[in-house]
């Protein structure tokens, strides 16, 4: 079983190159399920619509997680209601749209277990993420009440996010990070066998300021004259993980980080 994770999608130029590349890589890199963090898709570049996660899974998405910007577009509010394939943070103050996890099946009828968490540390207020883990982890098994699990931990900081790794290690396939927008170069298995990564990136256009345009951002910092924050939208590059399972545990047998356009490479 191949997943392929993708980190945060920003802007008009992030969606074009995930919806024109993904079938075609999909079949080259034999991809069995993908996961994308769609919060940044949006042409503004924060939030997502219904009509843009309905062009990702037109193009090969199986599931869409988000983050801190999940509401910024009103629309999503009701979509996320009905639709399974969007998760949004399963730590967020309840009672909030939408789920935080869920189990998929494959057209192999494997069952996928994806889980969205949103970090507490310099991120809008929610729920304990350590309380949440420890009760998930209390009530679901790998390889009893799913195949797979898959784990999109939102969060800012690297030590929160390499402390819930570890958390995670020997009972998830794979425990990613999203929200910096920056691949960090740390694909491994852990000990008891997750994969991880801290960062998986962004699907967006690299000559910016992590997806945004950088002479703005630039002037945003140096408190010159500047604009409400807007996407780069030069040629975007598609950055992530890709982790093969092992069908009989549930772990990782092989991770490694994903970088497709022009702008970054694979050393």
């Amino acid at each position: 079983m191949r997943i392929l994770f993708l980190g945060d999608v920003v802007g008009s130029s992030g969606c074009s190159k995930l919806v024109e590349s993904l079938p075609s890589q999909k079949k080259q890199r034999k991809i069995d399920f993908v996961i994308v963090n769609g919060e940044n898709a949006d042409e503004s570049g924060v939030g997502l619509t219904k009509m843009i996660c309905e062009k990702f899974y037109s193009s090969g998405v199986d599931v869409i997680t988000s983050g801190n910007h999940i509401w910024d577009q009103k629309d999503i509010m009701k979509f996320i209601e009905y639709e399974k394939r969007l998760l949004r943070p399963k730590n967020f103050f309840e009672p909030s749209p939408g789920k935080g996890f869920e189990i998929f099946t494959t057209v192999n009828n494997f069952k996928i277990g994806v889980l969205n968490l949103i970090g507490n540390v310099f991120m809008k207020k929610s729920n304990d993420v350590f309380e949440t883990v420890n009760q998930f982890l209390s009530k679901f098994k790998l390889k009893k009440d799913f195949d797979f699990l898959v784990v999109d931990f939102h969060g800012e900081i690297t030590s929160e996010k390499n402390a819930i790794g570890h958390c995670f290690d020997g009972k998830a396939s794979l425990v990613v990070g999203t929200h910096t927008h920056i691949p960090t170069n740390d694909a491994r298995i852990l000990e008891n066998g997750t994969a991880y990564q801290t960062d998986a990136g962004m699907c967006g256009d690299y000559d910016s300021v992590i997806g945004m345009n950088k002479f703005n951002s630039i002037n945003r910092f140096m408190k010159k004259n500047s604009v409400k924050h807007f996407p780069a939208n030069s040629e975007s590059t598609l950055s992530g993980v890709i982790v093969e399972c092992n069908i009989e545990t549930g772990l990782a047998n092989s991770v490694e980080s994903y970088i497709f356009g022009k702008q970054l490479k694979n050393i």
